[in-house]
């Protein structure tokens, strides 16, 4: 399924990557397609890094986590002041 309307959601990857991106479509097996997406890496000592990534497609095996972003309040965070641990990969 794809969209022309789309949304821009936060997906939490098993490995514990923060991938952002806004999505194009899915599938049955959860396959996510994002556009314009970048990948938000968190570290203790310095803000968020941001690593271009364009169009991605995630498998669905590897998804944790889908939620829809807020664009209005994810504009207002400074990310490079942002602190926070990695997240830790997902045990199942």
């Amino acid at each position: 399924m794809f969209f022309s309307d789309a949304e821009t959601i936060s997906v939490i990857t098993n490995d514990g990557r923060n991938i952002v991106g806004v999505l194009r479509g899915f599938d049955q097996a959860t396959n996510i397609i994002l556009d314009e997406s970048h990948e938000r890496v968190y570290s203790t000592k310095e803000g968020v890094q941001q690593l271009v990534l364009g169009l991605y497609i995630i498998r669905g095996d590897n998804i944790s986590v889908v939620g829809e972003l807020d664009e209005e309040l994810d504009a207002n965070l400074d990310l490079s002041k942002l602190r926070a641990h990695p997240l830790k990969p997902v045990i199942h």
